[in-house]
């Protein structure tokens, strides 16, 4: 699938579009901002024609990596997008305007022009640097199944011992399964733990991760539980690349 990127401004919207593999990025369009309720209709209608759901976003951080103001202007406006059913994603856009300057400075293109091509080719060069990157990676998370519990014997090697990100689980069976902890996070109000095999798993590929749900058995201890439901599997792991790229 197709991925749009915007560099959201406020008063122009600057649009670019991969191609059908998600390898190269090229030049769509400028909006000219017209209020949110235009704005979002434009962008339906092109995410219709080049037939996806995948909107990229560029998001400015101050040199320090820190957001501002406009960072937060496009959270929002992002946020908008999320909710008229599109799956969005961040990309750090420092320096590319100043960069589509320079280029159509140096390819001497007028004033007046560089004002209708500056904010579709920053768009492009976000876009680009993030297909460079892997792009929207297609791997999934797998599942294995069933119900785990934290080990309270100390059974790892001394080398694990010493890795505080360690985990060991042990499923309805007795089998202990160690892991590394990515991550916990909190989606919709329940919580989940992210976490990678340290040894080959059966069902799980190198570098997937597998993602469960944190809820309390009869007596009140912690028990950790896979995850049947593909959206709410997928919306974790939405959350997760989120938050990953923002630390990033």
């Amino acid at each position: 699938m197709r991925t749009l990127c915007l560099d959201v401004g406020e008063k122009r919207i600057g649009v670019a579009v991969s191609d059908l593999l998600d390898l190269t990025a090229q030049g769509v369009e400028t909006i000219h901002t017209k209020g949110h309720k235009q704005d979002l209709e434009r962008i339906r209608e092109l995410c219709a024609q080049y037939e996806t759901t995948h909107i990229l976003c560029g998001l400015p951080r101050n040199m320090d990596g820190s957001e501002g103001f406009q960072a937060g202007r496009i959270r929002s406006f992002a946020q908008l997008l999320t909710e008229s059913g599109f799956e969005v994603r961040f990309r750090d856009e420092r320096l590319t305007s100043k960069l589509a300057e320079n280029v159509l400075l140096a390819g001497n293109v007028s004033r007046d022009k560089r004002k209708l091509s500056i904010d579709k080719l920053a768009a492009t060069y976000i876009l680009q640097s993030f297909l460079d990157g892997g792009g929207w990676q297609p791997n999934k998370p797998k599942l294995i199944g069933g119900t785990y519990i934290m080990n309270e014997q100390n059974n790892l090697p001394e080398e694990q011992e010493m890795a505080e990100n360690i985990v060991e689980l042990v499923d309805e069976e007795g089998n202990a399964v160690t892991f590394e902890h990515l991550m916990s996070l909190e989606h919709k109000g329940k919580t989940y733990i992210l976490l990678v095999p340290t040894e080959p798993m059966e069902d799980v590929e190198e570098d997937e991760l597998v993602i469960m749900r944190i809820e309390q058995d009869s007596e009140g201890n912690d028990v950790y539980v896979t995850i049947d439901e593909e959206t709410e599997l997928n919306e974790v792991y939405e959350a997760y690349l989120e938050i990953a790229e923002a630390d990033e």
